[in-house]
C-alpha cells in the first residue's frame, strides 16, 4: 500500500502562534454546521477568528452543478476558487475550525486530494486557541492577493457510488461510517429530510467523535491504531471513510494519516447520496 508523503497533518496551538507572521502561512477558519443547527460559521468567524485567518465556506469551494452537499468540485474549478483566497503552490496552510476538530478535516482532505501537502489542520481548533488565551479577532478578513495553484488530482483517494457497488461484490475494502451510532444503525433520524436510515451493507461503524480527547484534541498514535485496529484496519487495509455529507468522514482520514496508516478513500457523496437513493441497498440494525 503506498503511502503519501505529506508534511505532520496537525499543528498546535503553540506552534501555530509561534508562526501565523510566515508570509507563505495562510490561516483558514473551514468551519460548518449541519442543516438542523442553527448557528452561521460565516457570522461566528465575524465574531471571533484567529489573526490573519480568512473564512472557507466548504459549501463555496465545491461543485456547484451536483445537487448534494459540498461535493469535490472539478480541479480547475477548485483552483480558481482557492486562487481567489490567496492560495498558491508555495503556500503553507493551517485549517481550523469553530467546533474543535469537525470540518476542518473536510478542508485538509480537499487540499490533500488536489496534491497540495503544505497543509495542517488546527489540532484542538478555535476553542483550544481562546482556551488558552490566545488572541483573536473580529470583523471581516483582509483581502489577500489572489494567488496562482496548480491542482494534482489524486483519484485514487475518492469514490463515488459506482465504486461502493462494486465493493459491495468484491468486499476488496473495509467502509468506515464516522456517523453516530443511532444514526448508522437506522435508530436516529437522518437530519436531512429524505434520507432513509440505516448503513451501506458490511460497513462498520467508527464515530468520529471516538477518535478525539475532551478538549476536541486527535487521540495519540497508539490510541488511533487501536481504534483502527479493533475495526480491522492494518497497515495493509484499503479503507473507505464516509459520514452525512463527506464532513466528518474525513476525521477519520485525517486519523488514520495522524495513526501512521494509509489515508485510503473517502466516499464523496456519503450518506447524503446512498441514503437519498431510492434503489441503494441499506441494513438497519435498530
Amino acid at each position: 500500500m503506498r503511502y503519501i508523503a505529506i508534511m505532520d497533518a496537525l499543528i498546535s496551538t503553540s506552534a501555530l502562534d509561534e508562526q501565523r507572521n510566515d508570509p507563505f502561512l495562510i490561516i483558514f477558519d473551514a468551519s460548518f454546521y449541519l442543516p438542523t443547527e442553527t448557528q452561521s460559521a460565516a457570522d461566528l468567524f465575524l465574531a471571533t477568528h484567529i489573526p490573519g485567518a480568512v473564512f472557507l465556506d466548504i459549501d463555496m469551494i465545491s461543485d456547484r452543478i451536483s445537487t448534494l452537499p459540498h461535493m469535490v468540485p472539478p480541479a480547475a474549478e477548485f483552483a480558481t476558487m482557492v486562487e481567489a483566497l490567496g492560495v498558491s503552490d508555495q503556500s503553507r496552510i493551517v485549517i481550523y475550525d469553530q467546533r474543535g476538530l469537525f470540518s476542518a478535516a473536510r478542508a485538509w482532505w480537499l487540499f490533500t486530494l488536489f496534491g497540495h501537502d503544505a497543509v495542517q489542520v488546527l489540532n484542538g481548533g478555535l476553542p483550544k486557541w481562546c482556551a488558552e488565551g490566545r488572541a483573536t479577532a473580529s470583523g471581516a478578513a483582509n483581502p489577500r492577493p489572489a494567488g496562482q495553484f496548480t491542482p494534482h488530482l489524486r483519484a485514487e483517494l475518492i469514490r463515488d457510488r459506482t465504486a461502493i457497488e462494486l465493493n459491495l461484490r468484491t468486499q476488496t475494502e473495509i467502509v468506515l461510517d464516522a456517523r453516530a451510532a443511532g444514526r448508522f444503525s437506522g435508530a436516529v433520524a437522518e437530519p436531512r429530510p429524505g434520507m432513509r436510515g440505516g448503513h451501506i451493507p458490511g460497513a462498520v461503524s467508527l464515530p468520529f467523535t471516538e477518535l478525539l480527547c475532551t478538549d476536541g484534541t486527535m487521540l495519540s498514535e497508539d490510541a488511533l491504531r487501536h481504534l483502527f485496529a479493533a475495526r480491522g484496519i492494518s497497515s495493509e487495509s484499503r479503507p473507505i471513510t464516509m459520514c452525512g455529507s463527506g464532513v466528518t468522514g474525513a476525521v477519520l482520514s485525517l486519523g488514520l494519516v495522524c495513526a501512521g496508516l494509509p489515508i485510503g478513500s473517502l466516499y464523496d457523496g456519503s450518506w447524503a447520496e446512498w441514503g437519498g437513493a431510492p434503489d441503494t441497498l441499506i441494513e438497519r440494525t435498530a
